[in-house]
């Protein structure tokens, strides 16, 4: 091949290079309030599993007249009673090691629980973190989910009212943990059993009905 065809053929494949990995490239900020999304069926970009037993989860977009940022929201809504079962929702288009991440919730009903839970570092249904607020229990909390096995390793007891709108936080860097409420930290932790790059997304427990609402997330550095 002639040296210019050489040339030009190799921009090409160079551009072609440049293309792929901007279309896989994973953006740094995100945020969806499902305002776009029909309701009743399950959330378009979302991969939705299951830790624990049970029957597979029920996440569709609801209408809910009440949420701050648009009538939209998603919601778990099978009511199963299994205790040890962990529905979870999970953004497709976004992974990170080290992020900031925020979702408004509503505690609706559940007997078992009326839980709300932020999952990062997700690699898949039986590993991650996740924190959670619990309406029934008053109180928040952080695991780490290791084959399965939820484990504690830090929380805090504070009022988490039913039907009103709150805002759940969490901030990795590394293996220190931030953990919030409306804005307001509750305590820091250090974890150091997921270090790599991993999924953000939404979980419940139970038979918890739970309407989420804004879900946003940022890579720190």
């Amino acid at each position: 091949m002639p040296a210019p065809l050489l040339r030009r053929h190799g921009l090409l494949l160079a551009a072609a290079a440049l293309d792929a990995a901007r279309a896989h490239a994973q953006p740094r900020r995100m945020r969806q309030d499902f305002e776009g999304m029909p309701v009743g069926v399950p959330p378009a970009g979302f991969s939705i599993g299951l830790t624990g037993g049970g029957p597979p989860p029920r996440w569709v977009v609801l209408e809910d007249p009440s949420a701050p940022t648009g009538p939209h929201v998603l919601a778990e809504i099978s009511r199963d009673r299994t205790d040890a079962r962990f529905p979870i929702a999970i953004v497709e288009s976004f992974e990170a090691r080290d992020v900031a991440v925020s979702v408004g919730f509503r505690p609706v009903d559940g007997r078992v629980d009326q839980a709300a839970g932020l999952v990062v570092r997700f690699r898949d249904a039986r590993n991650y973190y996740v924190a959670r607020a619990n309406a029934l229990e008053d109180n928040v909390r952080i695991y780490r989910v290791v084959d399965g096995r939820r484990i504690q390793f830090a929380g805090a007891d504070i009022r988490v009212p039913r039907e009103r709108w709150q805002v759940l936080g969490l901030a990795v860097r590394g293996e220190r943990f931030e953990v919030f409420l409306n804005g307001r930290m509750l305590f820091a932790a250090s974890d150091r059993t997921f270090a790599g790059v991993g999924r953000i997304g939404v979980w419940t427990k139970a038979d918890s009905l739970t309407h989420f609402d804004a879900l946003e997330a940022e890579e720190v550095t």
